[in-house]
């Protein structure tokens, strides 16, 4: 299908991530000039050079920090793609201290929103932009032990909303995915923990916490970059061009509510 964004200019935080990488992949198969950032300086490198693409190492989680980065690659981008996060700390809510906060507020937050005040005014005076902000299942239905995350996410994507019903008229439309359990760093890590605390594999760990902790996720494994990256690059075409304000959930069914 071609998305109608031959020529587009694009920018992904969390490049050097599974996300990232496989909606760079897709949008620059569509012609777009695609621009990769991350703090991880080698893993975004490893990255760019293997899809050909620019890409500039960056931290988001400071104001100044953004302002470097804009500093380097301008600000005249027609799409953004927000993949950049943290798992933040786990454990009892009542329990997580001011720096748990501090840190996932800071990143999952605070960094699209510093992001967005330089790229969507030129979007809006072009009239013509598309921003996808990478949420989680977590903002419909959060578990207790990743409350900061929940949080942050959920704060994301109220920040989306907000931006989307102010500024669509404007041609900017903003909408955000909410994936659950995919294949990735992140719950690689989370699934050996698992299976040294219980003494199993870590396939085993996978398939109790499949169990035990998403019962709802009917499909019964992690999704794959690959199963998120397209509906990424859909949003970020113009085949979506009625499409703004909302949170598309990629998540084998793990919620277990009505998507109202």
């Amino acid at each position: 299908m071609d998305l109608k964004i031959n020529g587009k200019r694009a920018l992904i935080t969390g490049g050097s991530g599974g996300f990232g990488r496989e909606t760079a992949r897709i949008l620059l198969d569509e012609g777009v000039d695609v621009t990769l950032t991350d703090v991880d300086e080698d893993a975004l490198r490893a990255v760019a050079e293997d899809l050909g693409t620019a890409h500039q190492v960056a931290d988001l989680s400071s104001v100044e920090g953004v302002a470097e980065l804009f500093e380097v690659v301008g600000t005249g981008f027609d799409i953004w793609v927000h993949a950049a996060g943290v798992t933040g700390a786990k454990g009892d809510p009542l329990e997580m201290d001011e720096e748990a906060w501090s840190h996932a507020l800071n990143i999952d937050f605070l960094s699209g929103v510093r992001m967005a005040r330089h790229l969507c005014p030129e979007m809006i005076e072009r009239q013509w932009g598309r921003v996808v902000f990478v949420t989680s299942e977590n903002v419909a239905q959060p578990y207790p032990d990743e409350t900061v995350y929940n949080a942050s996410k959920s704060a994301l994507l109220s920040f989306a909303k907000s931006v989307a019903m102010q500024h669509s008229a404007s041609g900017l439309l903003v909408n955000a995915i909410a994936p659950a359990f995919i294949e990735s760093p992140m719950t690689d890590g989370m699934m050996e923990k698992r299976a040294e605390e219980l003494g199993v594999s870590k396939e085993e760990a996978i398939e109790s916490f499949l169990e035990e902790e998403r019962p709802y996720l009917v499909l019964g494994r992690r999704g794959k970059v690959e199963e998120v990256a397209p509906v990424i690059a859909l949003l970020c075409s113009e085949r979506a061009s009625f499409v703004t304000g909302s949170n598309w959930r990629i998540d084998g069914g793990a919620v277990g509510s009505l998507d109202l």
